[in-house]
This record gives structure tokens, sequence and C-alpha cells, in this order.
């Protein structure tokens, strides 16, 4: 049941990683990476906000506001 939120998580995380690396080096792909990134978070929040549990409503949150940060950063 929790299977694809704890995938979407990790994905999660290591797209927000990349992209910040990317960033921190100044990186042109970054912007691209960020567009990936903020994909992800939607989704990620999405399937998150569908559990009960305390961790998921609060990481479903953190992924709602990093998909609007990264959709700052690639406009």
């Amino acid at each position: 049941m929790m299977a694809a939120c704890i995938s979407l998580d990790m994905q999660c995380a290591a797209v927000c990683y990349a992209a910040a690396q990317l960033m921190s080096l100044g990186s042109e792909q970054a912007l691209q990476v960020c567009t990936i990134c903020a994909d992800l978070c939607r989704a990620c929040a999405e399937e998150c906000s569908k559990h009960q549990h305390e961790h998921c409503q609060e990481c479903a949150a953190i992924c709602r506001a990093c998909a609007e940060e990264c959709c700052k950063m690639a406009a």
C-alpha cells in the first residue's frame, strides 16, 4: 500500500538533491532539472496526501512548497 509513496519519496529526494547540486554549480541544465523536480515533487505531494500518517501529510506540504520554488527557478 505504501510502496508507491516510498518510491516517489526516494525519487523526489534524488531529484531535489540533483537540482540543488546543479544550481550550486551554476549549471545551464539546472533549470531543466528544476522543471523535472517540480513535476516529481507535485506527484509525491499528491501521493503522500492520500495517507493520513502525520509524516505523509508533512511530506506532502514540503513537496508542494518545493514544487512552487522549483517552478520559480525554472521560470
